[in-house]
């Protein structure tokens, strides 16, 4: 049996228990069997087996479909202040560890994977941008956005704003409210342009944390782009979904002949540019087009320039629902860069959508060489960088798939 420690009691399911038992940290509404005390949405409660056995504390709330996530399973956690320093702590102890030194422009935190549930925060340089999709973390934001200012100040890190990128539908599902805004905090400023320069790889990017996709930039590519520059020097490349041009600026600078970078976006071409002229490098080019009619007209017209192509589409799917038409779309882009390439030719292909599995993208690409009448013979296999931590007992947590490939 639990002790008694003042929290309310929540019984779970079999199936409830044998997840939490094997490392996975939520706890679904239609898996609490019954309720013991009275609690308030965002509040803690111990969760228990049919025989009352501890299986952690966890904050939880009866308006989102994840009704529990755990936030300790140690029975002596006391959620203080000192608690929560530790969790920060262990943090950023890992990023300088993982990231050798260098997280000037670093996720800092990553929810479940750091055992902070729902809560994310972005670092480019000396601002923070978080995200919270917790509600019981959100009630708590004030102590932690402190308590992470202050740690990283202790290390030497200056901290000049937060800004709170809660504009996401998620935040309904707990009952919460969507907005953006500099946090306030005694310290920081609330009152930035909301841009900001970043330097990752040796390349420089300008960061518009309030109005750019997701907290203003993508992290997790960062060693993902560093390999695509090893391989780079020397090759025509032809950069696919390029947003703020990251992969072709990494390639761009690494030696590549040439670069073409191309988004459907125009503001996206627009930051591309802007990033370049940052940079000082001109063996680059823009075009604003559709990828998948690109490759086709490419294809019609049986001239490819390129003897590398870069394919990091947005997310297709974000649900298992629609995986099956994510697969199709995955295929039709890489069956086509597949049959553009020479042979000889480089791919560096991606997903970064979890419900697309591992599994399922390398049967995707197997299925797209196939078709295609090629050979791929593998270079690497990467994942996410490591300031974006993956669980193995939390699948959710692993989501990026990245391949470099050569098609002979």
């Amino acid at each position: 049996m639990a002790k008694d420690r003042g929290y309310p009691v929540f019984t779970v399911t079999p199936k409830a228990e044998r997840a939490l038992k094997n490392g996975h940290p939520w706890v679904y509404g239609a898996e609490v069997t019954h309720k013991e005390g009275a609690y308030s949405n965002g509040g803690l409660a111990d969760i228990v087996n049919r025989k009352g056995s501890y299986l952690g504390t966890a904050l939880v709330n009866d308006q989102s479909k994840i009704m529990g996530r755990i936030l300790s399973r140690n029975t002596n956690d006391r959620f203080d202040e000192a608690f929560f320093r530790r969790r920060i702590q262990y943090a950023l102890d890992y990023r300088q560890t993982v990231m050798q030194g260098d997280f000037a422009a670093c996720r800092l935190l990553f929810g479940e994977a750091d055992q902070l549930p729902g809560l994310t925060v972005d670092r480019f340089d000396d601002i923070l941008v978080a995200q919270t999709l917790c509600l019981g973390l959100d009630q708590r934001k004030g102590l932690i956005f402190r308590l992470l200012a202050e740690e990283l100040r202790a290390r030497g890190q200056a901290v000049r704003a937060l800004y709170e990128r809660n504009d996401v539908a998620i935040r309904a599902l707990e009952g919460m409210e969507q907005y953006k805004a500099f946090f306030e905090l005694e310290g920081l400023e609330t009152n930035l342009s909301g841009r900001v320069e970043i330097s990752e790889n040796g390349v420089l990017y300008g960061v518009d944390y309030i109005n750019g996709q997701k907290t203003g930039f993508f992290l997790d590519q960062k060693y993902n782009r560093q390999a695509v520059a090893r391989l780079a020097p020397g090759k025509r490349v032809l950069d696919c979904f390029t947003h703020t041009g990251a992969f072709a600026l990494n390639a761009a600078k690494a030696g590549a002949a040439h670069v073409c970078a191309v988004d459907v976006s125009a503001a996206a071409i627009d930051m591309c540019r802007a990033n370049a002229a940052r940079n000082g490098v001109e063996n680059i080019s823009y075009l604003v087009a559709d990828v998948f009619d690109l490759l086709t007209e490419m294809a019609n017209e049986k001239s490819c320039p390129y003897d590398f192509i870069i394919l990091d589409p947005p997310a297709f799917t974000k649900s298992s629902a629609t995986a099956a038409n994510a697969y199709r779309g995955y295929k039709e882009i890489n069956l086509k860069a597949m049959r553009l390439l020479p042979r000889g030719g480089y791919l560096a292909t991606c997903s970064c959508s979890h419900f697309m599995r591992e599994d399922m993208f390398r049967q995707m690409l197997r299925e797209a060489a196939f078709d295609a009448g090629r050979t791929l013979r593998q270079i690497e296999a990467r994942q996410q960088a490591p300031d974006h931590p993956i669980l193995p007992a939390v699948p959710e947590t692993d989501y990026l798939k990245f391949y470099l490939l050569q098609v002979i």
